[in-house]
């Protein structure tokens, strides 16, 4: 291996680890806790270091939010593969996104709460937001219904969901309806 590789690949461990860190410090303490002053003294590198590595908490922010939205895509397309039927795959898919935000919350914050500097719904939008947005489209498209945008009715359900997943996370919804509300959601929105 050659010195450059060698510091290339130590350059992109490093940005893993910041990543990481504040991946793990926001779900401790929340996003306020992340500081640069402070994962510079976690991963005991330097700030400056740090810094070479992303201007600020925006942009880590955004690293934090583009590999959620990769783990979550994948979420979604594993609940979905082993349904049988439409709307088996459209519950699966509910209840997975649901899942993902209940269980990762730092990080569905920084997807879609906080601003990481990342474009949705654009021509620059980053590969993983869009394939984040194509694991919801791979099953809500087929049950948009006739005459219905595709691509509109998954905005309109991904809306759905995200206000779900906020309301019950802020105690807004009682718990222990969420099962019903996830199949009247499928129920009264997707046609299967």
């Amino acid at each position: 291996m050659s010195v450059q590789e060698r510091k290339e690949r130590e350059r992109a461990d490093r940005e893993r680890l910041i990543v990481a860190t504040a991946r793990e410090l926001a779900e401790q303490q929340g996003w306020d806790a992340v500081t640069t002053r402070r994962l510079a003294e976690r991963i005991e590198y330097s700030q400056p270091v740090l810094y070479s590595h992303f201007r600020g908490k925006r942009e880590i922010i955004g690293a934090v939010a583009l590999e959620g939205a990769a783990e979550m895509a994948a979420s979604l397309r594993a609940a979905t593969r082993t349904a049988d039927g439409p709307r088996a795959r459209v519950v699966s898919l509910a209840r997975a996104y649901l899942d993902f935000a209940d269980g990762n919350p730092a990080v569905y914050d920084a997807m879609f709460q906080l601003d990481g500097g990342l474009a949705f719904a654009q021509e620059d939008t980053p590969e993983p937001l869009k394939d984040a947005f194509a694991a919801l489209l791979e099953t809500l498209g087929d049950v948009a219904g006739d005459g219905v945008h595709p691509g509109l009715f998954t905005e309109l359900f991904w809306a759905a969901l995200h206000g779900l997943a906020t309301l019950t996370r802020a105690g807004r919804l009682p718990p222990e309806e969420a099962e019903r509300r996830t199949e009247l959601l499928v129920d009264r929105l997707a046609v299967v």
